[in-house]
């Protein structure tokens, strides 16, 4: 079905037209004649099914329906994301369908300056995509109110009723009006969702386009077991061919060993993780969305919602700690029906924890003892990217200590995406918020 057959506004239309988007995917298909119409919905779809676009068409046409005016700190769309760069990636595809029916939005989290999120909201922003605890913080500095909330969205619902998010996203919720619409996406929805869903939806329908642990089809496993002495070999084997790839390790300082000895083999690769300052994160992903980076080495906190097209493979370097990781982890390949691989190093010792773990998962794969240079590996690494001389290390020249904090936001200010790819971290009001350690992975 295209958006005009399930009755998408077309303003709205031709902002996707000119993205080259025409077929709506089965999430969309299933929940847009409801949510267009003001249901309360349950979404439940695979990574990269579609779900950001199934709440953002229903949530700028409704708003732009209504024609009100936005006041000052008074947001009429509401969005949480678990993390800054999930956050990020649902404004850029807000954004543009925002601006085709004149509405405005800006991201709202932490680790940056709150003074251009702040000008935003003084300003009037229709719609507001934001991290719990930054929201938290500048409700309670009287900076924005929930009482014009006619939609509220909810994605990645599990992990946002788990890991201590739960008591922060209800207490956002109980702000915004009982009687507005409620969406919740999520590629599974269990643990605390159920305890959201009773309290916050209303005659709510569940939409579900696949099972739970349901994963791509066009997703191949690989199970690699490796000796301890062969393991970083194969790691280098892996990370070396032509196209895009993500090596997922358990710790920062493993993404960013392992991001610096590729470098040096000649492999070009950055980091992503929560030790990184927000400009080191934009920019390495920047880096990696383009052409002269072909590895991205991160932590878990990129499996939730970043997303860099023709990525054809992703390593688990080690085993994920449970199932819903390494779907998650899994899911940034093979998205919107391209095809991927997913490779998951295990030492011997691990074998039991994996078996059990691909059991949750409903993967099934034989494990295979190889070493770098096994057809299994060079088959699948395929055609091999030329040597690249590391860069030499930049000379810096000290400069005089300048006035101010290190907080700033990005230059140039502006309302519209203010603050956007900024960090959970520390607020505005120099405290750290509630289940703040869980957005910094």
């Amino acid at each position: 079905m295209t958006f005009v057959d399930l009755g998408v506004p077309a303003p709205l239309v031709r902002s996707l037209a000119a993205e080259g988007k025409f077929q709506a995917f089965p999430i969309q298909q299933q929940t847009l004649p409801d949510t267009l119409t003001g249901r309360d919905v349950l979404g439940r779809g695979k990574t990269g099914s579609g779900k950001t676009l199934a709440f953002s068409l229903p949530l700028v046409a409704r708003l732009a329906q209504n024609h009100a005016r936005t006041a000052s700190r008074r947001p009429r769309g509401l969005v949480l994301a678990p993390t800054r760069e999930l956050a990020t990636q649902i404004n850029a595809v807000l954004e543009p369908l925002a601006e085709s029916v004149g509405l405005t939005t800006t991201t709202i989290f932490g680790g940056v300056s709150q003074k251009h999120q702040v000008a935003a909201l003084r300003k009037g922003v229709d719609i507001v995509v934001a991290c719990p605890g930054r929201l938290e913080d500048l409700m309670s500095q009287g900076e924005v109110s929930l009482e014009d909330v006619r939609i509220t969205v909810l994605d990645e619902a599990d992990h946002m009723a788990d890991l201590g998010f739960l008591p922060g996203v209800t207490r956002i919720l109980a702000k915004t009006p009982q009687d507005g619409q409620r969406m919740f996406f999520s590629a599974t929805l269990d643990n605390g969702v159920d305890k959201l869903v009773k309290r916050f939806l209303h005659n709510e329908l569940l939409h579900s386009v696949d099972e739970p642990t349901s994963h791509v089809s066009a997703m191949t496993h690989h199970i690699f077991e490796v000796s301890a002495d062969d393991k970083k070999p194969l790691v280098q084997a892996l990370a070396s061919g032509t196209g895009k790839r993500i090596l997922f390790t358990r710790t920062k300082h493993q993404a960013k060993k392992l991001a610096k000895q590729l470098t040096s083999a000649g492999t070009p690769a950055v980091d992503l993780h929560g030790n990184l300052s927000q400009n080191a994160r934009d920019r390495n992903l920047a880096a990696f969305s383009g052409d002269g980076v072909r590895v991205l080495v991160a932590t878990d906190v990129a499996a939730r919602g970043v997303h860099v097209d023709n990525v054809e493979l992703v390593v688990h370097v080690d085993p994920p700690a449970e199932h819903k990781a390494y779907l998650h982890r899994s899911g940034r390949t093979a998205r919107a029906g391209s095809s991927g691989d997913v490779v998951t190093v295990m030492l011997p010792e691990q074998r039991r924890d994996t078996q059990a773990l691909l059991r949750k998962a409903a993967i099934k794969a034989q494990p295979m003892t190889v070493t770098s240079d096994s057809p299994a590996v060079l088959d699948l690494v395929g055609e091999q990217a030329p040597y690249v001389k590391p860069a030499a290390p930049v000379q810096q020249q000290q400069q005089p200590a300048r006035s101010g904090g290190r907080g700033g936001g990005r230059p140039g200010g502006g309302t519209r995406g203010a603050g956007r790819g900024s960090a959970r971290g520390r607020s505005g009001s120099g405290r750290r918020s509630s289940g703040s350690r869980q957005y910094a992975r």
